[in-house]
């Protein structure tokens, strides 16, 4: 009895081919694909609020027939850059102070003001107010571990309640996969384990729920409990 070819084992092979042909370059793809409408559409939405507020004839469209998308990105860049360096100035700061004095005295709008200042300085600070450290604690119960990002010493009341030998170090707990929300826990030193990641890469390691681990820099230097923020 003569066995039958193996023809439909060869048209699996061939497909499952394709198959994972067609699933490696969607992955490659779809990351480019993603990130270039991501900023298209920011740049239109940049534009349609910025571009209305540029006096018609000094719009690009004026001069070379056509709607650039990004001009208005490019506008809001220099008039920002231009409002930081007026802002750094004596000039600048006193007209600052004087419009927050201003604001401080309508009782709604300094709320709002006051609150998004914080949000704003907290997140663009470029000084030393940043997380600038990942940890692992344990969390929601011992034994589980959780990647957390370092604040600071805890201070006033909040470190007045801590053992003098083990301060509490306030620890920010994102959420997956949106590390923007989270907790705000504060974590005896004793109970830290600091990492070696940095914050970007706990950041990837969160957002993608553990499936982006970040490639080990030091193998030799394990992660430490001893450095503590001041």
């Amino acid at each position: 009895m003569t066995t039958p070819p193996p023809e439909p084992h060869r048209r699996r092979s061939v497909f499952a081919g394709l198959r994972a042909s067609f699933l490696t370059g969607l992955v490659v793809i779809a990351p480019i694909g993603l990130t270039v409408w991501i900023m298209w559409t920011v740049a239109g939405w940049v534009d349609s609020w910025v571009l209305p507020m540029v006096p018609h004839p000094w719009r690009p469209e004026q001069y070379v027939g056509i709607n650039l998308r990004g001009i208005g990105v490019l506008i809001f860049l220099l008039f920002t850059i231009i409002v930081g360096w007026l802002a750094k100035g004596l000039i600048g700061r006193s007209l600052l102070r004087a419009g927050e004095r201003l604001v401080d005295r309508m009782p709604v709008v300094r709320s709002v003001y006051n609150g998004l200042k914080q949000i704003a300085e907290t997140v663009l600070s470029q000084g030393e107010a940043k997380f600038d450290k990942a940890c692992l604690i344990e969390y929601p119960r011992p034994g589980l571990k959780a990647v957390a990002f370092v604040s600071s010493r805890a201070k006033g009341e909040i470190a007045s309640n801590a053992d003098p030998d083990d301060p509490l170090i306030s620890v920010f707990l994102p959420t997956t996969p949106n590390p923007t929300s989270g907790f705000l826990l504060f974590v005896p030193q004793s109970q830290i384990t600091y990492l070696n990641m940095g914050v970007e890469d706990a950041a990837k390691l969160i957002i993608s729920a553990g499936l982006v681990y970040p490639s080990p820099k030091s193998p030799d230097k394990p992660a430490t409990k001893e450095r503590a923020p001041q």
